[in-house]
């Protein structure tokens, strides 16, 4: 195989690094950009379109969830490969409905991982064994649930981004300068995501997100 070229996602430096000599290591392999949390992993591939982005979930900012969704949106020819020590239902159903095509989990071995990137730049999928039935589950489960809608896919993207910051303890002032908007802007995307998601305040939001896997 030539020359694939990944980019690594992660809040953990030491991860990260431990990751690049793992792929570095196979030939004509080359990690062209990090990134320690969501925002900047997704202006890395915008700015790079690496073949492969390995994301962990629970990045600061903006989730790995989230920011597969704006990277599919924005630049598809990229895989999207989540890296997480979650395997629950919920994280890998999220993952593959934000367009990741692949999932692994941290406790997997290197050759996995390397398994898993040769697949998703190859253009396949590859999900660990642990997860697999989980996405062979959901799959059924939607398939004799059809028409039943999730008020979370209502929301738009902005109100997403407000979610898991408002979930983060910021501050709508703090949220405007991250997002480059008006604190009332902040204020309107707030009352909207509340609204259609049926919450009422701070507290319940920061339950709803820990509950969805968007903050941990």
């Amino acid at each position: 195989m030539g020359e694939i070229r990944v980019l690594l996602g992660d809040d953990h430096a030491m991860l990260r690094q431990g990751l690049k000599k793992i792929l570095e290591d196979c030939h004509d392999w080359r990690v062209v950009a990090e990134a320690g949390n969501g925002r900047d992993a997704d202006r890395e591939a915008m700015t790079l379109r690496p073949d492969v982005a390995v994301l962990d979930i629970g990045m600061p900012l903006l989730n790995g969830l989230e920011a597969t969704r704006q990277i599919m949106r924005q630049a598809p020819s990229v895989r999207v490969l989540i890296l997480s020590m979650h395997s629950d239902q919920a994280y890998v159903t999220q993952a593959v409905q934000a367009g990741a095509k692949g999932y692994i989990l941290k406790e997997s071995a290197a050759a996995e991982l390397i398994e898993a990137i040769s697949a998703l730049a190859a253009g396949k999928s590859f999900f660990s064994p642990a997860v697999a039935q989980v996405v062979f589950d959901d799959y059924t489960r939607r398939l004799t649930e059809k028409g039943i809608t999730d008020p979370y896919e209502s929301l738009s993207e902005r109100e997403r981004e407000i979610l898991q910051l408002v979930a983060e303890g910021r501050s709508s002032k703090d949220i405007a300068e991250v997002l480059s908007i008006s604190p009332a802007t902040v204020e309107t995307h707030r009352a909207h995501l509340l609204q259609k998601l049926g919450l009422h305040n701070t507290v319940e939001v920061v339950r709803y997100a820990a509950r969805r896997g968007i903050v941990q």
